[in-house]
């Protein structure tokens, strides 16, 4: 068997007239390099018939970069692989990273309050800049990272920050399906949040809750609070303490789609109809929300806007641009399903200062009454 022989730099240049050191250049996109766009052309055009791309080593040697932007995720390896969410979302920062030929180095991390939790992925210089997505108010890693003048885009808010954010209005979305579940006539409302409140997205779904039922007049019930840990088994658990109560609610508002899951599976194994004797809504919109049965109403997150929105900031702080916009927030839209239906009790559209309907256990409601319009 013949082996054919390796295309070297060396072949690069005698095809187009030049030396080494200018193959390197250009190939490389060595920075502040005086070389005539003529020159530049005959470099790429001898590279491409040659079938030549220079080793990744000697690139980041000459360009002193990598060309390669971390994504760090405040989350176990675990529930990585099962976040369909996250999978549009790292799409979208593909999308627009692989033209200018960055790839992606994906890290989990689950504590990063532990020393040198994910520091030293920076200082390795193993990545050109860092997007980190679930920001975490307790956080010590990024603050140091920060003073060093690394790139970092956050994917979620985290304020009293001055680092760049791509994130949705979570106050608003959440707000938007609690106001949604009043217009329909519920006055018991329960809260299941997507994660603990380290997390600023779980944080301000929980704002946006007690937002929504303040403005309509109406206390917000602490024993109707519940905390989900991103998982289907959690809101399952939280649905069925909700069940328990004396008084349990007539609609719930859980902070994430896969929480929403586990509390329709609760609520179906209490042999409880939805939407009919209890309602239910979630967030994010994940494509098996209209698969299921009932469908979920859901608030729409454009997940793939935001990975491209957060690609697009940390490409332009690797080349030192100035970013105008450090804070970008992208709306949500409400996809109304079967989830969701008017109360069989309701008194009319809620206002400022209404009174709550009187709560009904979930015995009572199962004796009949009219279905939800």
């Amino acid at each position: 068997m013949i082996r054919q022989k390796r295309v070297t730099s060396a072949d690069v240049a005698k095809l187009a007239g030049v030396s080494r050191t200018t193959v390197s250049f250009v190939l490389n996109n060595a920075p502040n390099m005086q070389i005539s766009t003529e020159t530049r052309q005959r470099v790429l055009e001898a590279a491409r018939q040659l079938g030549y791309y220079p080793n990744s080593t000697a690139r980041s040697l000459v360009s002193q970069r990598t060309n390669n932007i971390g994504i760090l995720l405040c989350q176990s390896a675990d529930r990585l692989f099962a976040d369909v969410f996250l999978m549009e979302v790292l799409s979208g920062i593909h999308q627009v990273i692989h033209p200018h030929d960055y790839h992606i180095l994906l890290e989990a991390v689950e504590d990063v309050t532990a020393p040198d939790a994910y520091i030293g992925l920076v200082r390795s210089r193993h990545i050109d800049g860092l997007i980190v997505s679930g920001p975490r108010t307790d956080d010590t890693q990024l603050p140091r990272i920060q003073a060093e003048g690394f790139p970092i885009v956050l994917l979620g808010r985290l304020l009293g920050s001055d680092l760049c954010q791509v994130d949705v209005d979570n106050v608003r979305g959440a707000r938007t399906a609690v106001e949604y579940l009043l217009s329909l006539g519920h006055r018991r409302i329960a809260f299941i949040s997507n994660g603990p409140l380290i997390y600023t997205a779980s944080r301000d779904r929980l704002r946006g809750y007690v937002a929504a039922l303040t403005a309509a007049g109406l206390p917000h019930d602490e024993p109707l609070i519940r905390y989900g840990k991103f998982s289907r088994a959690s809101g399952y658990e939280a649905m069925q303490s909700l069940l328990e109560l004396p008084a349990p609610p007539t609609a719930v508002f859980a902070a994430s789609d896969v929480v929403a899951f586990g509390a329709l599976a609760a609520l179906r194994d209490a042999g409880v109809h939805v939407p009919a004797e209890m309602a239910v809504i979630g967030f994010d919109d994940l494509p098996m929300a209209d698969l299921i049965t009932p469908p979920l109403t859901s608030l729409h997150l454009p997940a793939r806007a935001l990975g491209q929105t957060a690609a697009e900031i940390m490409l332009k702080l690797i080349a030192g641009k100035e970013v105008a916009e450090r804070v970008v927030l992208l709306d949500t839209d409400l996809i109304v399903r079967g989830s969701t239906g008017r109360w069989k009790d309701s008194t009319g559209p809620v206002s400022s200062g209404s009174a709550m309907a009187k709560p009904n256990s979930v015995q009572s409601l199962h004796k009949g009454g009219d279905e939800p319009g």
